[in-house]
């Protein structure tokens, strides 16, 4: 295998660690909610919850159907929070850093698109989707905390 792509297998298996972690954090945070306008926090919680294991189902393919690799079933740390606007805070940080380090895989990607002959296009339109999906949840974090 070349080294490009266990490069890039390693990075993705990065990502899949980070939305492991996300998906569990965001589950765990919407028990914690309770309040007035709890319900509404808790669904959009689970529904970023949801979108977070879409992403771990497109870097599961992408590293074992596309690139032959290994997925792993590993997860990263995960942020404890107990308030609601402590929770939002902790996972707006996650989301940006998530779509930081996105921006590098999708820019290795890019770089090196001669080695990707007949994956270039899913690996770049797959990972552009999930920066896509992670700068809405950015937007509606920032929106929710008031910033």
């Amino acid at each position: 295998m070349a080294d490009i792509k266990k490069e890039l297998i390693g990075m993705l298996n990065r990502a899949l660690e980070l939305e492991h972690a996300a998906r569990i954090q965001y589950l765990a945070h919407a028990e914690l909610i309770k309040g007035i306008n709890a319900e509404a926090l808790i669904a959009r919680l689970k529904e970023i919850a949801s979108d977070e294991q879409k992403h771990e189902e497109i870097f599961r393919e992408l590293i074992g159907s596309y690139l032959g690799g290994e997925p792993v079933m590993s997860l990263a740390e995960t942020y404890k929070a107990q308030e609601p606007k402590e929770i939002l805070k902790v996972n707006l940080k996650g989301e940006k850093d998530a779509i930081d380090f996105y921006k590098q895989i999708y820019q290795k990607v890019l770089d090196n698109k001669k080695s990707f002959q007949y994956e270039f296009e899913t690996l770049e339109h797959q990972i552009r989707h999930v920066i896509l999906d992670e700068q809405e949840h950015v937007t509606e974090l920032s929106l929710l905390l008031g910033i």
